[in-house]
Formats: C-alpha cells, sequence, structure tokens
C-alpha cells in the first residue's frame, strides 16, 4: 500500500497527522507546500492525498484540480477553516473525496482518512478488473440461467416471449438475442404496442400506402419492413388491440402482410421476439388475447427474475449505474458505503432495475460527498410509508407510469451494526438533531448495565471488563442515572 501525503504549510498540523497515522501503522509523507507535492507526483503517487486549502503559492484547490486531472480516482481531503464554506463548496465542485474542518478532532481526521484509503484501495480493485462491461450484469443463480437460455438460443430463429415485471431488462435481453444470432448484422428494431395510439400502431406496424388515410401524402415503411433480415422486438405485447393481434397473427403464419391500404403482399423475414409485463394466460382467459396469437409467440418462453429474487446483484448493478451516470454528466462517480449498500440490497425495489438506475442518477446528481451514507438516501428508502401508502418516484422516460417506490418497510439488515444504522438513519430522516449525542448515550448506557449485570453490580470488575477507568464508569452512571452499581 503506498503512503499518505499530507501537504500544509503548518507543521504542527502536519506533525500531528503523521504520529497520529503512524499509531494506525499508516505510512506518510509530508510537504510544506503545493509546489513540491505536485513535483513528487512527477514520479510517484500517494494512496491518499489530505491537503490545506489555505498554503502559501499554490492552494489546496489549486493543487486538487492539477492531481484530479491526471488521477481522477485518487480521493483527496481538504482542510479548511469553518467559516470558509465557500471553499469547501468549491473542494467538492473539484472533486475533493470529503474535507475537515479546523479545528478537527484527531480521531475524526483519522476515520475519515481511513475511509478514504478503504475506497482508494476498491478503486484500484475496480480499475485492475476487465474495462469491457458485458450487455446484461449479474451473477445471481436465476441470472445465470438467463445468460445459458440466451446462449442456447444464438443460433437460433424461433420466435421468444419474454416475461418478466417492468424494469427487469427485457429489451436488453431481446437485444443480446439478437447481437448473438445469425441475424446481428441486420436492423433490430423495436416498438413498445402500449405507447403506440391504437389508431396509429398498425401504420407503425405494417407501414401504409400513398393516400391510405387523411396526412399518408407518401408510402411509408412499417416496422416489419424496417426489420427486414433482422430483428421486431414487440414490447408490451399484451396490450395490443384484439383486432390487430389478428393481422400480426397472420404475419406469424404464412410470413406476408399487406401495408394499410395497399394491395400487394409483402414479404416479411423477420425474427420476432415478443415481451411483456402481463399474464397472457389470464388475459386469453378473459377474451382479451387470441389463444391462437399466443400459441405462435410463446414458442420458448424466458422468464426475467426480479430484482428480489436477485438482490445480490444490487451491489454490482449500483456500482455499474454510478458510473455510468457519472460519466454521462462529466463528474467523479460517487462510492456506496458498505453500510448503505447493506441497506439498499435489502430493500424491495418493486421498480426493479430500472428503478435502480433511476436511484442511480439520483444520487449522482443529489447525494452530498463523494461516498453516499444511508442518510444520503432519499427519504422515501430510508423511511417506511405509513400502512396503506405507496410512494413513488419519478415516472420512467418512456411516458410509462410511476413505479411505487417502495410497498413494505425494508426487511430489517442483519446484526446489531444493521439495526443501529437503521436507527440513525430513521433519526436523521426525521430532522432530529444531536443524533450522535443521543444513539452515543444509549450505546454507553447498555454496555454498562449489561456489564453491571454480569458483574453482579460490582463497578470495579465492570470498569475492567470494559477497558474504562474507575473514574470514567463512575462518572458515566452519574451522567446516564443508571441504577444497581455499587463499590466492590
Amino acid at each position: 500500500m503506498k503512503p499518505i501525503w499530507i501537504v500544509d504549510d503548518d507543521a504542527s498540523i502536519r506533525w500531528v497527522l503523521e504520529k497520529a497515522l503512524a499509531r494506525e501503522n499508516l505510512e506518510t509523507r509530508s510537504f510544506a507546500n503545493a509546489r513540491d507535492a505536485l513535483s513528487a507526483f512527477e514520479h510517484d503517487t500517494p494512496q491518499v492525498l489530505v491537503s490545506d486549502i489555505r498554503m502559501p503559492g499554490e492552494s489546496g484547490i489549486d493543487l486538487l484540480q492539477a492531481v484530479k486531472a491526471k488521477h481522477p480516482g485518487l480521493p483527496v481531503i481538504i482542510i479548511t477553516a469553518f467559516s470558509d464554506l465557500d471553499s469547501a463548496v468549491a473542494s467538492f465542485q473539484g472533486g475533493a473525496f470529503d474535507y475537515l474542518a479546523k479545528p478537527f478532532d484527531i480521531d475524526k481526521a483519522v476515520a475519515l482518512i481511513r475511509r478514504a484509503l478503504e475506497e482508494s484501495l476498491r478503486e484500484a480493485s475496480v480499475e485492475a478488473a476487465p474495462a469491457e462491461t458485458p450487455e446484461i450484469l449479474g451473477l445471481a443463480p436465476a441470472m445465470q440461467e438467463v445468460f445459458r437460455a440466451i446462449g442456447r438460443l444464438s443460433q437460433s430463429n424461433v420466435t421468444v416471449l419474454i416475461t418478466g415485471e417492468s424494469g427487469t431488462g427485457k429489451e436488453l435481453v431481446a437485444r443480446a438475442l439478437h447481437k448473438h444470432s445469425p441475424r446481428a448484422q441486420q436492423p433490430f428494431i423495436a416498438l413498445n404496442t402500449a405507447a403506440i395510439p391504437k389508431d396509429l400502431l398498425e401504420s407503425e406496424l405494417f407501414g401504409h400506402e400513398r393516400g391510405a388515410f387523411t396526412g399518408a401524402q407518401a408510402m411509408r415503411r412499417g416496422r416489419f419492413e424496417q426489420a427486414e433480415d433482422g430483428t421486431l422486438f414487440l414490447d408490451e405485447i399484451g396490450d395490443m388491440p384484439f383486432d390487430l393481434q389478428t393481422r400480426l397473427l397472420r404475419v406469424l403464419s404464412d410470413g406476408h402482410f399487406y401495408r394499410v391500404g395497399g394491395h400487394q403482399p409483402v414479404k416479411a423475414n423477420v425474427r420476432v421476439i415478443a415481451a411483456t409485463h402481463q399474464n397472457l394466460e389470464q388475459r386469453v382467459r378473459d377474451g382479451l388475447f387470441r389463444e391462437d396469437l399466443y400459441h405462435r409467440l410463446n414458442v420458448i418462453r424466458l422468464r426475467l427474475p426480479s430484482l428480489r429474487e436477485r438482490s445480490e446483484d444490487i451491489p454490482l448493478l449500483a456500482r455499474h449505474f454510478l458510473v455510468q451516470s457519472a460519466h454521462q454528466l462529466g463528474v467523479e462517480p460517487k462510492r456506496m458505503s458498505d453500510s448503505a449498500m447493506r441497506f439498499l440490497s435489502s430493500l424491495e425495489l418493486p421498480g426493479n432495475v430500472r428503478q435502480l438506475e433511476n436511484l442511480c442518477n439520483w444520487i449522482t446528481v443529489m447525494a452530498p460527498g463523494q461516498t453516499v451514507e444511508i442518510k444520503d438516501l432519499p427519504r422515501d428508502l430510508t423511511q417506511a410509508p405509513p400502512a396503506g401508502t405507496t410512494s413513488f418516484v419519478a415516472a420512467p422516460a418512456d411516458g410509462g407510469a410511476a413505479v411505487p417506490a417502495m410497498l413494505t418497510t425494508p426487511p430489517t439488515p442483519d446484526g446489531w451494526i444493521g439495526l443501529l444504522e437503521l436507527q440513525a438513519a430513521s433519526m436523521l430522516s426525521a430532522g432530529q438533531f444531536e443524533v450522535m449525542d443521543t444513539l452515543g448515550k444509549q450505546f454507553e448506557s447498555a454496555l454498562i448495565k449489561t456489564a453491571l449485570k454480569h458483574t453482579h453490580g460490582r463497578k470495579n470488575d465492570a470498569a475492567m471488563r470494559l477497558g474504562i477507568g474507575r473514574n470514567t464508569i463512575t462518572r458515566k452512571i452519574v451522567e446516564l442515572g443508571i441504577d444497581g452499581a455499587r463499590e466492590e
């Protein structure tokens, strides 16, 4: 592991940080100004950079900008004064990992540097991984079954019906089926049948002749012709109007269709892949979907698992979407803390992968700092809605209905740390202040009470078991109002 670099013109600050980090067995290297640090970057790099913001010559912001230009993944912690809010804002805009406000608590400073160190090491392992991102991400067994099915269908032209909840990635799978098929060099045409008005859908699918209806001033090729020799993906097929289902059945049966207003049959050499989130069997029973068309489409069925069935993939997907979102906005990717990632993985996320992607876009824009904690997540995720209510995220860009953000209280993470994190998140989201002091007192009280029970009320013995001094436990017992303690 590389050393931590400290850049500060104040020798006392450098000395204090050096000694504190040495006690943690962390190697350091110090510089009195930004110029010397920049010179050192020509032949070496740190694991983490800690820099004062105001120094003679180049400032900490100048150093931050120069370092980020060449080493965008390096965590940089800026030391600033409490009153210098503009500088703190500038440091975040420049890509700082976080900032320390003077005068700072040395233990908090070391904890922040350790957090930056963990992120730096994690970033290094990510950079060492293969750069190419697969078209569909997933390590869960349910997704491995999907990948195997795509592989088996790779050399086939058979019709495929993809089912699964909204937001599970049905179009991605359709594109993968096309990409790995013999038709890969030909067009892939997608059409959401639920998004096209009924009176326009026929023309969209099959095209029209000039003069076929008012406004048809020229012949127009439909999606079937556009997809010739390639793949036509019909999304939300369950919403197709009943009369158009008959025309689609004819194309699938004999491979010919007529443009609207046309009299000459047009041959269609197209592989059809359909998708729906609805129960087509039930729609057939309800008389809303043709049974013969259902059987034509349901040659090979591919069911996509919901995100609830592959929650182990949430960290992988979240990191991917955070990087993708940051790239689109031209900013440094945000990082999820371990506790925030565990919390996120415990949520239902009924909007599935699409909801997770929307959430990562929100985090990239709205979350403060580079490392995202539970308290930084949207309140509709960290706070369970009252019974009988549902909270919503924004409607998808494709015009579909808003996706419920959370229908039930998220499962409690395992272990007392998970419970503590949820309690802290709930208090912070409710706008409470002095959360650290409140929870800290409850934590100390619980420990001391448990130790006193274990030692049958013997205060000195309890202090020894807890690893604190006799005077400390006496003071805490008084401050916290704990009963049942006695002298030895």
